[in-house]
């Protein structure tokens, strides 16, 4: 049986990572627990993006996006960052969906770490490197959500 609090915690993500030449995509399992890339798209048009991102938001029942922001070192928002804000709130805007952001400072260089572990060349595998950050943004996202919803749940317990 399936609590209250448990069923609220089954959600269908989107983590977006946004790039000026590709965007990465993850998903995650109906559980919420566990993000994994899915595709990369290769930058055309913003309606042949949305075209692509609105298919795999259909398959997937997605219910939110999840989108890396690019916030600089020192915690600021910078001109890169308004670009994906722009960009994240025209498409959130296009499909008709909830957006949150997250900090996704370093998760280029952490996926890229994860394809050298694997012995695979970064510079072959830029799109495996966009879906692998997108996954660690969603990663974040899904870990930060469970972890407010494990303190809720303790909260009320008491």
């Amino acid at each position: 049986m399936i609590s209250q609090q448990q069923s609220k915690s089954f959600i269908s993500a989107l983590g977006v990572d946004v790039g000026s030449k590709r965007i990465g995509l993850a998903g995650c399992d109906g559980t919420g627990l566990i993000a994994t890339g899915i595709t990369t798209i290769e930058r055309k048009s913003f309606v042949e993006d949305v075209e692509k991102i609105q298919q795999i938001v259909n398959e997937r029942q997605v219910q939110i996006l999840v989108v890396g922001l690019p916030y600089s070192m020192d915690g600021t928002i910078g001109f890169q960052a308004r670009h994906v804000q722009k960009f994240a709130a025209r498409l959130a805007d296009a499909l008709k969906l909830p957006l949150e952001y997250m900090d996704e400072r370093l998760t280029s260089y952490q996926a890229e770490q994860l394809i050298i572990a694997e012995n695979r060349s970064p510079s072959r595998n830029k799109g495996l490197i966009d879906r692998k950050a997108a996954a660690l943004i969603l990663q974040q996202w899904l870990d930060a959500r469970r972890s407010s919803v494990q303190r809720s749940v303790a909260f009320t317990d008491e």
